[in-house]
């Protein structure tokens, strides 16, 4: 939200802020209804319940995983429609001057209503209607959650513009190719319901092309060209949108995001069927599915509802954009440094996990995923660390800070390395490995640059645990699971990073004061900051030193560890006893040194 948002009245500023969220709710439950919703009409049992709304004549949570799914989609079918109309009922008594946002809820909250009743009838119909209203219950979810997904958008834009009504128009020729994109997908989402419920797809057999039998051939063969027109507008879309939207934060991430969910879709679908339809690729299509027609309609929504004029556009589009310094910038959103001492924890994990070189291909894809996964996150922190990093020396001629990209550029960047990195490693590598990296990109960018870093001064102690995930990745990836000495590998770059930052604040306290991050020698001064890295130095050695105590690792890794701990304790201890810039710069520059070397005893230790 941007800071003018403070000069709305302030009823009024609260009234849209709460309905963005009550918005926001009932688009995240319609989001798991279709889902839920996609999963049980392609599951072998289809409708569990024979009734409805009860089920076998009860409320009561019955017995079978089957009918148990059932009524877990119902009850999300119950909050969605509450939620929704409670919305309409908020937008038609409170908000009826903002026609950009109550026409969508009001038809989302119409279209709810619809599949819940036609929901009900599926429940009870026989088989022959079944195959004909299960895509049209399907299309009544699709379209409700793209109203709802648009209309949240609009409430949040609404409260960035005070005193400017959101009007929505298709003058410019960037919004029309959005509606035309959005038209196409919602074709395609349609189409491919009904091969499904038709079994379409035994009619055309081979890919792409196929030589259709009867109605059902051709319908399968006109779902595929849907889904070429598809992909074809949307590598415009994209291509459009990163020429004329780059100064364009919700626009050009809305296209970026729905350009790589409809890559991971295609990616999704492709490795499912070949793994004969696992059931954890299949909930990943389904929601890959559901994420790319919301972004779709948030893309659309943020296109239509531009104030720029169509002249604006083009003369953004036709600034240069030199190759060269183009790439070094987006290299310097990644920070390249720290995602290479990432993945050589990661790397690290996968050869103590697996308790052997990893396969060529296995080591590819994790270290790609890992790298993605790595540096958008970075681009991510960079995006919300925009403002106090132009206050900071070191950090004020990053792309972000300097004007060189607009701020939009590394959010959209950073929002698709992460995403692709997600489809990636769920679909090469495992599902595990792709959920902690998730999870990591999560803590680092929500748990610590949102708040930890600006909230407390034990800000990089709780956020090292982002920076620690990527060896439980790497774990995970060659192994399918963790254990407990995985959480040795973890603690240990947990310890690992409190003295490591320290020291570089030490060095930049200045500058962390200057944009006014509560780092520890900021708040508790300089004597605080150099015995708490001289204990934590301590405390991370120690730990080292017991991996081999519970037959964790070898002789070779025992006597490393003991080499390189006693030499980053004398370098901590240094910082201790004389202070200085250049005793803690040289305590920054050798505790990364001493991370990467021990992870590197680990690997040896492993394979001797």
């Amino acid at each position: 939200m941007s800071a003018n948002s403070s000069t709305l009245p302030q009823p009024e500023n609260l009234t849209l802020r709460r309905f963005g969220y009550l918005l926001f709710a009932a688009t995240l439950f319609t989001f798991l209804l279709v889902v839920m919703g996609t999963l049980l009409r392609a599951a072998p049992q289809g409708q569990a319940c024979p009734d409805w709304p009860t089920c076998y004549g009860s409320f009561n949570l019955p017995a079978g995983d089957a009918a148990r799914l059932d009524v877990v989609h119902r009850a999300l079918a119950a909050a969605a429609g509450l939620l929704t109309w409670l919305a309409a009922g908020w937008a038609l008594f409170k908000l009826r001057s903002e026609r950009a946002i109550v026409p969508p809820v009001a038809a989302a909250a119409l279209l709810m209503l619809a599949e819940v009743l036609l929901g009900g009838g599926l429940a009870t119909a026989g088989r022959l209607p079944a195959a004909l209203m299960q895509p049209a219950h399907l299309v009544l979810g699709v379209l409700a959650l793209g109203m709802l997904s648009a209309a949240a958008l609009g409430a949040f834009l609404r409260q960035a513009r005070p005193g400017q009504p959101l009007r929505l128009s298709l003058e410019r020729g960037f919004a029309r190719l959005a509606l035309a994109a959005l038209g196409a997908l919602f074709l395609l989402m349609v189409s491919g319901s009904l091969v499904s419920a038709l079994d379409a797809g035994t009619a055309c057999a081979g890919w792409p092309l196929c030589r259709p039998e009867g109605p059902a051939g051709w319908l399968a063969l006109a779902h595929r060209a849907v889904t070429l027109g598809v992909l074809a507008l949307e590598t415009a879309l994209f291509l459009k949108a990163w020429r004329s939207q780059r100064s364009r934060p919700v626009t050009l991430t809305a296209v970026t995001g729905a350009f790589v969910l409809l890559g991971g879709q295609a990616l999704l679908g492709a490795v499912k069927v070949a793994r004969g339809f696992p059931a954890d690729l299949a909930v990943l299509h389904a929601a890959a599915s559901a994420a790319l027609w919301a972004v779709q309609a948030v893309a659309f929504y943020s296109a239509a509802a531009s104030t720029r004029s169509a002249d604006e556009e083009a003369a953004e589009a036709a600034q240069p954009l030199p190759l060269g310094p183009r790439l070094k910038d987006f290299l310097l959103l990644n920070k390249p440094v720290i995602v290479l001492l990432l993945l050589v924890t990661t790397y690290a994990g996968m050869v103590v996990g697996g308790r052997r070189l990893p396969s060529l291909e296995l080591t590819a894809w994790t270290l790609l995923g890992g790298a993605l996964a790595a540096g958008g996150a970075s681009a991510l922190n960079q995006y919300i660390d925009r403002e106090t990093d132009k206050a900071m020396q070191r950090t004020a001629q990053r792309p972000l800070p300097s004007g060189r990209m607009f701020p939009a550029e590394g959010l959209a960047y950073g929002t698709g390395a992460v995403l692709a990195s997600f489809f990636l490693l769920a679909c090469y590598v495992n599902l595990l490995a792709a959920l902690l990296s998730l999870a990591g990109m999560f803590y680092y960018v929500l748990l610590y640059s949102v708040w930890l870093k600006h909230a407390t001064v034990q800000n990089i102690v709780i956020g090292g645990g982002a920076g620690a995930i990527p060896p439980l990745v790497g774990w995970a990836a060659a192994t399918g699971g963790l254990n407990i000495p995985a959480l040795f590998l973890f603690a240990i770059v947990f310890f690992w990073t409190p003295p490591h930052f320290w020291a570089l604040a030490l060095v930049r306290r200045n500058d962390y004061a200057r944009g006014k991050v509560p780092m520890l020698p900021v708040v508790k001064g300089e004597a605080v900051t150099r015995r708490q890295v001289f204990i934590y130095t301590l405390e991370l050695v120690g730990l080292t030193l017991l991996m081999p105590l519970f037959h964790m690792a070898g002789s070779f890794y025992l006597v490393s560890a003991a080499v390189l701990g006693a030499w980053l304790i004398y370098t901590a201890w240094r910082v201790l006893r004389h202070g200085g810039n250049k005793t803690a710069w040289t305590m920054y520059r050798s505790s990364s040194m001493y991370l990467a070397f021990l992870f590197l005893a680990l690997v040896i230790d492993v394979l001797v």
